[in-house]
Order: C-alpha cells, then sequence, then structure tokens
C-alpha cells in the first residue's frame, strides 16, 4: 500500500476505493479507528467461518468493541474489549465459547497486537 499526503492527511487508493486517513475525524478515519475495526472486523469474520466449520447455525454477528487508550503514553491503545452479540437460536455458550478461543489463534490482527494491546472477548446470544 502507498500512503499519499493530501492537505488534511493522507489517502490510499485499494480495490474497494479511496481510504482517507487523518487525526482530524472530519477529514478521514482516525489512525486508531482503522486499527480497532482490523481487529474487531478480523476477529467477527473468524468467528463466522468457525461457527459456519463447527456446523453451529447463526443468523447475524455484531461486533462491539470499548477502547482504553493512555495518555501519557501518545495516547496510545492499552486494550480492547470485543463484545460478540450473537443472533442465533440454539446455541450452546459453551460452544461459542470454544468457538472463540479457535477465533483468537486465527485472527491475524489479534496474533500481531498481542504482545502490545491486550485483547479481550465477551459475548451474548439473543434469540
Amino acid at each position: 500500500m502507498d500512503f499519499k499526503m493530501n492537505d488534511k492527511g493522507f489517502e490510499t487508493t485499494v480495490e474497494y476505493g479511496t481510504l482517507h486517513i487523518s487525526g482530524d475525524a472530519e477529514y478521514g478515519y482516525r489512525p486508531y479507528q482503522l486499527l480497532v475495526a482490523s481487529v474487531a472486523v478480523c476477529s467477527g469474520g473468524v468467528l463466522r467461518k468457525v461457527l459456519e466449520r463447527m456446523r453451529l447455525p447463526y443468523e447475524n454477528i455484531e461486533v462491539q468493541t470499548k477502547v482504553t487508550r493512555i495518555e501519557k503514553e501518545a495516547n496510545r491503545i492499552s486494550d480492547i474489549h470485543m463484545h460478540f452479540v450473537i443472533t442465533a437460536n440454539d446455541l450452546s455458550p459453551e460452544k461459542v465459547e470454544k468457538a472463540l478461543v479457535v477465533t483468537r489463534k486465527n485472527c491475524s490482527m489479534v496474533q500481531s497486537v498481542k504482545d502490545s494491546i491486550t485483547v479481550t472477548e465477551s459475548f451474548e446470544i439473543k434469540a
């Protein structure tokens, strides 16, 4: 990926389109938002595949995140908590817990940040 500076931040063009990135949310996605989105969406996508491979039916997956940043350390992200809301009938919590263990091991974004950001998960099953 190549990033080109513009008057409000940077941009890159990928297959889907142009991504605008800026420290000011009025002009593009903020870098920390992209990092959190990468971790959350990677985890959600891997969880989807794991549930399908386990033949566990579901209707929807929503990932809610809570981010902790440390202002005194350049406002770095220290923690990302992901809460998965899974819409499904007859899905056992024990199987979801097992699926999340596999998800964590196979999400490339979680594995990329695991030694610098604490990533935790919780879930709920909605009928």
